[in-house]
């Protein structure tokens, strides 16, 4: 990948920026044979940062994303008691993970403590995608040992999710935003690994983003997939929007604790530290 893009730099070594290293599942190496037989046959478009990205069940994926895609539908078994925080890339989800990790846990790792895992952990290793970090790179984990309720994430579409979180009493929280947000920091964010003289315009990561070809999209089959289900499934899929949870942020806890099944208390809710707590546990603000 890093020599596709180097090749469009100017021959002056002075002029040329060091990318940042690709992250793995940007990466288009070690891939499968059955992955490679696959993608054959699918429709591909010229990807943000990689050279391609290949349409699967309707959606955009990089190569090495597709690969643990097809390893986590085939091979994820999901519980009655498991949680899955879905969303499209770049909708609130590190803040999502962080705000599940403590509620659910709350019993045993009290948000005001000081040695809250939050304190020392990414909220991603305490919440795993399943496509991109558990089943990536040909890998088929253990999740049997793990104790319930276990809590995974994804970046698939709700009609795309392994067949046994349809099947089974897991939950689903999907978070949506709104999609002006969604594609600025998208944006931002798919230029960190290009060479600083080698960035996609905004007109150009626009024009793909309105015509639905960026990681998992397009942007609103995304979202309406799990709006829809949600109607049709709503003990099943709770559907969230990213600016009524920090605008209500309390409101959103309490409903879901309920929706998870492990409301809060009176006593919790009476006094309201642990609410406080836990949101200021999960703040961004410095």
């Amino acid at each position: 990948m890093a020599t596709n893009l180097l090749s469009t730099l100017p021959n002056d070594p002075k002029d040329v920026t060091p990318s940042p290293k690709l992250a793995k599942y940007l990466q288009e190496d070690d891939i499968s044979q059955e992955c490679q037989a696959l993608i054959s046959t699918l429709p591909k478009e010229q990807g943000w940062v990689l050279s391609h990205l290949y349409q699967y069940q309707g959606f955009w994926y990089p190569v090495k994303m597709l690969q643990g895609v097809l390893s986590c539908q085939r091979h994820f078994q999901a519980r009655d008691t498991d949680i899955i925080l879905a969303t499209n890339p770049k909708c609130g989800t590190t803040w999502l993970k962080a705000l599940a990790y403590a509620i659910i846990n709350r019993k045993i790792n009290p948000p005001g403590g000081d040695n809250h895992p939050l304190h020392s952990n990414n909220p991603h290793e305490l919440v795993p995608y399943l496509e991109l970090k558990l089943y990536a790179d040909h890998q088929v984990p253990d999740l049997t040992k793990l104790p319930s309720p276990r809590l995974f994430s994804t970046h698939l579409p709700i009609d795309s999710l392994p067949l046994s979180i349809k099947e089974t009493g897991c939950k689903v929280v999907y978070l949506a935003r709104d999609p002006k947000d969604a594609f600025i920091s998208f944006w931002h964010f798919m230029n960190k690994p290009r060479p600083q003289n080698s960035k996609i315009t905004l007109e150009e990561a626009f024009d793909k983003f309105y015509k639905g070809v960026n990681i998992c999209g397009p942007f609103w089959g995304h979202l309406l997939n799990a709006w829809k289900y949600s109607l049709d499934n709503p003990n099943k899929v709770f559907f969230l929007k990213y600016e009524e949870l920090k605008e209500q942020p309390k409101l959103y806890l309490k409903k879901l604790a309920e929706f998870w099944g492990c409301p809060f208390s009176l006593e919790e809710e009476n006094n309201g530290v642990i609410i406080e707590e836990i949101l200021g546990l999960c703040s961004f603000d410095i």
